[in-house]
């Protein structure tokens, strides 16, 4: 029984050293076995539907076809729907921030290693929960000394980030 999903790329371009055209991204992950294929804005959001048994090698099966034909692998990270659903309930920001543009989620390939401390980037404040870290950037993500590899590396995994607005977004897509 197909479950729909979200896969999340890190590293994606509109133009530069990884771009990647949304219609071969939606190509690439149908011809690794998932269906009713759509994407959202040219950064790697993608929301699809497929089969238990293929979510589990999906990742890596499209980490490999695009480095196959672009050159480059970006990490892509997969939950299912349910999974962005809760967010809404555990997001620690929330109702507090209503600037959603500061409000991000930052999704890791896998659990962290162990503790996540990003105490060092106050006035940002990041908190972790299982395969995520909720993060809120009072001044603004562009003024901010965090990155990802700080992130990265005081999780021991890959991550990438989407803010509020996105996730909304792409909830309701694959509602």
């Amino acid at each position: 029984m197909a479950k729909t999903h979200v896969a999340l790329l890190r590293g994606i371009n509109v133009s530069g050293k990884h771009t990647l055209p949304m219609r071969d991204l939606a190509q690439i992950f149908e011809e690794c076995g998932a269906r009713e294929v759509a994407t959202y804005i040219q950064s790697g959001n993608v929301v699809l539907n497929v089969a238990a048994k293929q979510a589990a090698g999906l990742a890596a099966r499209v980490e490999n076809e695009i480095e196959r034909r672009f050159g480059f692998a970006p990490p892509v990270v997969l939950r299912r729907v349910e999974e962005l659903e809760m967010l809404t309930a555990v997001n620690p920001f929330l109702p507090r921030v209503t600037e959603w543009s500061r409000l991000l989620v930052f999704f890791l390939k896998e659990k962290p290693q162990g503790t996540v401390d990003l105490t060092r980037f106050a006035p940002d404040e990041f908190v972790c929960v299982g395969r995520e870290v909720f993060a809120y950037f009072p001044k603004g993500v562009g003024v901010s000394k965090f990155s990802n590899t700080h992130l990265d590396k005081a999780a021991g995994t890959v991550s990438t980030g989407r803010n509020w607005n996105t996730i909304l977004k792409l909830l309701e897509m694959a509602q």
